[in-house]
């Protein structure tokens, strides 16, 4: 069972963003699909393959760019709070199932307080196929690049 375990990884990390909590989670329920217009070298595109944006059950398929190659993954939103600016993904086909038997992307916008902006917490949940492969720390840090330029793509919006 111990062999089992060290496969099984939990990595997060927290982006200090400019914009409200409120408007980083539309940026992932409503609007995924402009998400490549906030970061283009990162994000492909997003595409809606089944149900609608930000429903549970929905399933989206991402284009993206990790460690210099271009990549996919489909997921399944397998939970929306809006209320703690919160949405759950789960990757059911694509590049990262070559090296991960599961992956769970969460990720929530918390305001700061007493301040405008927020806090996006990363969490990944993952599982790996065997201990060769490494836990996705470079995956990690595209999510802080990539919260980052939303933001700033956000603050631009809010300045037209």
């Amino acid at each position: 069972m111990a062999e089992e375990s060290s496969l099984v990884g939990i990595l997060e990390t927290e982006v200090e963003i400019k914009a409200s909590a409120g408007k980083f989670h539309h940026m992932f329920t409503g609007r995924p699909h402009h998400v490549s217009n906030a970061t283009p070298d990162n994000i492909q595109g997003c595409d809606l393959h089944e149900g609608e944006w930000g429903k549970v059950g929905s399933i989206i398929f991402w284009n993206y760019v990790h460690d210099g190659e271009a990549k996919s993954a489909k997921e399944i939103i397998e939970a929306v709070e809006p209320e703690k600016n919160l949405i759950k993904l789960r990757v059911l086909e694509g590049d990262l199932l070559k090296e991960y038997t599961s992956f769970v992307v969460t990720i929530q916008a918390t305001p700061t307080h007493g301040g405008s902006g927020s806090i996006v917490h990363w969490h990944f949940e993952y599982e790996k196929i065997n201990e060769e492969v490494a836990h996705p720390e470079t995956l990690l840090e595209l999510a802080v690049q990539i919260s980052k330029e939303i933001d700033v793509h956000l603050l631009a919006e809010d300045e037209e």
